[in-house]
This record gives C-alpha cells, structure tokens and sequence, in this order.
C-alpha cells in the first residue's frame, strides 16, 4: 500500500510539471528582460482566480537565483483584494521558457512560455495541461491582432478557447493598497 501511495503522490508531483502535447517552450529567453509586471489579458477559468478582474503579475528575481511571483486581483463581489505569492526555478536551463513555479510549497507546476513577443511585450502562457492558459501583456490593452493569434493558436494546440475569459482593466491595479 505504502509502494502505490508513493507511486501515486510521485505521478501526481510530476505530472504537474509537465509539458502538454504540442507545445514547446519558447528558446532563446532572457529572464531579465521577462522580470516585472505583467497585465492578465485573458485566462482558462480555475477556482483560484475565479471572479478576479484587474489581475497582474509581477516577477522578480531573488538572491538565490530562483524568482519571486507575485499575482494580484481584485474580486469585485467582496469588494477586495486577492494575492498570491509564489516562488518559480529555471525547468530546464536558462535559455528556455519553461519555470517550474509552486504556490503551495514543496509542491510544482509548469509555467510554460510558449509564445513571446521579441520585444517582451505579449507572451503566450501554458500550465501542465491544456485546461491552463493565460495570455499576458505588459500593458492593460493588448491588440486585436494578437489576441486573435493567441485564439487561434491556442485552438490548434487543443486548448478550450470558446471558454477564455477576458480580463477587465480598469486602472484599478494602480491604486492597490499593500
């Protein structure tokens, strides 16, 4: 029992740090350019986030090499504030956009970067399965042009676009009390 306990806990911990079918992490990435606050732009919908608007993201990198996550929303309902802080280490190597990122340590989930603009101004985001997506900007806005290309790319790679949300941006992010 101990045996199938262990397999079962261990398939489960890996599992979550995979990389879906078809999709491969973006090469030549540079995390300093990548570090800073990202805009949520657009998301499968998972219990927690569900409801949040105003949602970003912000990176930065810590002393031991690893990077701080910090993501932000705001649940309109409650009429407040929700963060998460998470820690995120390299997948693989350096040059490749693939983290391994844990909110609720010792446990991992991937953060693959699938697509990025060259000037670190969009980036396509995956999980360990196709059931996570976001799209992020580095601005509240993003053009129609690219959030029809995250749609349509992300369909061919089997993601669930008729169930995105888009994020609403209204400034709010600016005035957040710490």
């Amino acid at each position: 029992m101990k045996v199938f306990f262990l397999f079962f806990v261990c398939s489960l911990i890996l599992g979550c740090a995979g990389i879906p079918d078809g999709i491969s992490p973006v090469d030549n990435f540079e995390l300093n350019r990548y570090l800073g606050k990202w805009y949520e732009i657009a998301r499968l919908d998972h219990s927690f986030e569900r409801g949040l608007s105003e949602v970003t993201a912000e990176y930065s990198l810590r002393d031991d090499g690893r990077v701080t996550v910090n993501n932000r929303g705001y649940l309109k309902q409650k009429d407040k504030w929700k963060e998460a802080k998470g820690i995120a280490k390299i997948g693989r190597n350096k040059d490749e956009g693939y983290f391994k990122v844990s909110f609720f340590r010792p446990f991992y989930s991937s953060y693959i970067i699938f697509e990025l603009d060259e000037n670190y101004q969009y980036a396509f985001i995956s999980g360990p399965s196709t059931s996570y997506l976001w799209l992020l900007s580095r601005t509240p806005g993003i053009d129609e042009k690219i959030k029809e290309k995250f749609i349509k790319k992300a369909k061919e790679l089997g993601f669930d676009t008729d169930s995105l949300i888009f994020v609403e941006h209204t400034g709010k992010t600016e005035n957040i009390e710490k």
